[in-house]
């Protein structure tokens, strides 16, 4: 059906369109010199244009407008710019319908070697049975990056020998084209850069086509329109070792590029897609504060396919993305809020993994109508895949198929793929609104491996998003039945809801990047409030906060001052824990090897704002790894010292209770008539207190064991050493808590009373 042609446009000055992008390109990088002779040949060429406007397609440039030496410094001008900008690769093809294939995440390692083995049997298969127009690999190609601990972070040039060795055995058997294959750097992939550990450079498909630019574009051209790819690599330009390498880290520059490459196509007759690894929920801002979604938005991009997160948070990794007035630091849903009017959107679609998911997904463009089948080849190869592209699901419409109208809607269609000869393609339609009984069955036409079947669409057009549902099953001629989940339509472009579970909420819903802060100084308002207001509110009242005063006037408010009251009335703990807090304000927290090549020369020191290897300007340093050490931050305060905040303070007003209760039974004891009832409280009133403080006792080991897993986790991953590395994260914490458990075990008299 595809008859499509490779064929690599960078060096060809085809066209005054072309020709002109090549000098704006040169203009914006080369020297004073460089620019002006770039303007002076666009006035020429602009001129010339206006004089033989009519003669341009047929007439010799080198003859007509200008002389040898301007044509010679024309030519020079568009290498250039071929040199230094960025790879472009068009494909042209017949047919209104392509189709792609997307991996991610295939983390090939040493220590599991069936994953390389797997992905070269049964991708291999699917792809040979597929034959897609492009091959995405969007990242993490390579390694855990770890050791078989999961701890240690490095890169491991034998996974990168095996990953070159497993595609090209791919590329070989499977019969498709090398220049298709588009492989992608992810945050595994960059561990150690820029040093020798660059093996991306080596061993990748991009690197050794050439594709040496962060941004590439790809473009199909069909019979109607161009489906253009764009791919970008946001990597941290400095490779630090995980964990604190987790997010993507775009500039200014490269989302410069990327505006460039989309805005080279009109988006009324091309469809747009972008792909790179990190997800949009972990990808920086630049400095000025610009990022990816809005030159999405602003360039209409239908789509963002992208890795990174693995398919053990959920299945629905997927967020539609919307124009919007206000700052969108959360989305509780997979859809933002609806809106009558028209605005761009486009959908970020966060697939599996190949690591242990085996994941792959195939995606359509069918007149611009983009549609995917996430799947899993576990089990082995597929023996039928089916990917219906009209109509749409429901589930997954843009305001753009709302607004705009919809060509061709007089077939249902659908790619249909299987490795035996198919026998027969059929498509039922059922209404929910009533009992899902079967509206429509037909049998479909088939046409290579688009197959069609004629219907009435006006008669199901209907204000309900999810009142009709579609299914194709597909027989092939060795009996093999296959049938597509049942899918929700609209063919007025209503949206059907899909909800997230907590989990995918949690991680495509938040832009952790604009958070990280929020959150931080969060923790230290609530801690500070509680440490510091408690101290004014007994210093300026003449209200004495006790236990009794409690007991007398309970509430929230009270609760809370008398709490940390009482520690308060434990000065040096007070100073200790306040001493602590501002240390990891104001100080290191820990001194690591934070890159992958090893010698002292490459311990730097993480703060909260992140890490800094470079003390050549004391007075201005260069921070590197923000937001990424929030992965380090937030679990430490909000994980270890808030629950030991708590836990402190609890021991303290555990103390108070009992110092209460024997002052009570001292008072008692001055009648004899209850001498022997006071025993009797004396003991129960022990029991509640061991009772009491064991469970502060068991509450404090699950906090040290967090604490220390964490503590050995940062040993390993940045080959520290706890005593003379990180000693106040390390210890500080269990020593505060074993300082409150002694400072509350001291024996109570009924003297203190």
């Amino acid at each position: 059906m595809k008859k499509f042609k490779v064929k690599n446009t960078g060096l060809l000055p085809n066209s005054l369109k072309i020709i002109s992008s090549c000098i704006r390109t040169v203009s914006t990088n080369a020297s004073t010199v460089v620019r002006s002779a770039g303007a002076s040949v666009a006035a020429s060429i602009a001129a010339s244009a206006d004089d033989h406007r009519d003669q341009v397609s047929r007439v010799n440039p080198l003859k007509n407008y200008m002389d040898m030496k301007v044509w010679i410094l024309l030519l020079l001008l568009c290498c250039n710019c071929s040199c230094s900008g960025s790879s472009r690769q068009v494909i042209k093809g017949e047919n209104d319908v392509v189709w792609i294939v997307q991996l991610s995440d295939l983390h090939f390692s040493v220590h599991h070697p069936e994953r390389a083995s797997d992905f070269q049997e049964s991708v291999t298969r699917t792809l040979s049975m597929l034959n897609p127009s492009l091959v995405l690999i969007t990242g993490d190609l390579t390694a855990d990056g770890k050791s078989k601990d999961h701890l240690t972070m490095k890169q491991n040039e034998q996974e990168w020998v095996e990953y070159q060795k497993t595609m090209e055995n791919v590329i070989t058997k499977s019969g498709l084209d090398r220049s298709i294959f588009y492989d992608l750097r992810g945050n595994h992939d960059n561990f150690g850069l820029p040093t020798a550990f660059d093996f991306f450079s080596n061993y990748s498909i991009t690197a050794q086509l050439g594709r040496s630019q962060s941004v590439n574009t790809v473009t199909l051209q069909t019979s109607t329109r161009n489906v253009v790819f764009v791919s970008f690599d946001t990597t941290m330009s400095t490779g630090l070792r995980g964990p604190t390498n987790l997010f993507g880290h775009p500039t200014d520059q490269l989302l410069t590029d990327l505006n460039s490459h989309l805005s080279q196509w009109d988006s009324t007759s091309s469809t747009k897609i972008t792909f790179g690894h990190f997800p949009l929920s972990f990808s920086a801002p630049t400095r000025s504060k610009n990022n990816l979604q809005q030159i999405f938005l602003n360039q209409s991009v239908t789509a963002y396919l992208c890795g990174h997160l693995h398919s053990r948070f959920g299945k629905n990794l997927k967020r539609r993305h919307q124009e919007t007035d206000s700052s969108n630091l959360i989305q509780l849903n997979m859809h933002p809020k609806g809106t009558s009017k028209k605005v761009n959107d486009f959908w970020e679609l966060e697939m599996g993994d190949w690591r242990k998911s085996r994941a792959i997904r195939l995606l359509a463009i069918d007149k611009g109508r983009v549609s995917f089948l996430d799947t899993d080849l576990k089990t082995g190869s597929k023996e039928i895949l089916i990917l219906p592209t009209y109509p749409l699901d429901s589930r997954y419409m843009l305001n753009k198929y709302k607004f705009e109208s919809t060509e061709d809607t007089s077939h249902i269609r659908a790619l249909v793929f299987s490795s035996a000869i198919i026998a027969s393609v059929k498509v039922k339609i059922y209404d929910s609104s009533r009992h899902d009984m079967v509206v429509l069955e037909a049998s479909m036409s088939k046409n290579d491996n688009l197959y069609t079947a004629p219907w009435n669409s006006e008669a199901f057009v209907d204000p309900s998003p999810s009142r009709y549902w579609l299914e194709i099953q597909a027989v092939d001629n060795n009996g093999v039945t296959v049938s597509t989940e049942l899918m929700p339509f609209s063919l007025n472009g209503l949206r059907a809801d899909l909800s997230w579970t907590w989990k995918e909420f949690f991680v495509m819903g938040c832009q952790w990047a604009e958070l990280y802060y929020p959150i931080f100084w969060s923790f230290y308002l609530f801690v500070f409030t509680t440490l510091i207001l408690p101290k004014i509110i007994i210093s300026v009242s003449k209200k004495h906060y006790t236990y009794k005063y409690f007991k007398a006037n309970k509430g929230v408010i009270n609760g809370l001052t008398w709490v940390f009251a009482e520690l308060d009335s434990i000065p040096f703990l007070w100073n200790l824990m306040l001493a602590y807090l501002l240390y990891l304000i104001l100080c290191p927290w820990i001194s690591g090897e934070v890159f992958s090549k090893g010698g002292h020369g490459d311990r730097g020191y993480m703060t909260y704002k992140g890490w800094v290897v470079n003390f050549d300007d004391l007075k201005s340093l260069e921070f590197i790894g923000f937001p990424d050490i929030m992965v380090i931050v937030i679990p430490h305060i909000y994980f270890v010292v808030l629950p030991a905040v708590v836990i402190i303070g609890a021991l303290a007003a555990e103390r108070a209770v009992y110092q209460d209760h024997v002052c009570s039974l001292s008072g008692k004891k001055r009648d004899d008539d209850g001498e022997s009832r006071s025993k009797d409280h004396n003991v129960s009133g022990w029991m509640l207190r061991k009772w009491a403080r064991g469970i502060l006792v068991i509450f404090s080991l699950a906090v040290c064991w967090k604490h220390f897993k964490n503590c050995w986790a940062l040993m390993k991953a940045y080959e520290m050493n706890p005593l003379v590395h990180f000693p106040f994260y390390s210890f500080s914490i269990p020593l505060l808590l074993a300082y409150a458990f002694l400072q509350g075990k001291k024996t109570i008299t009924p003297f203190a009373c």
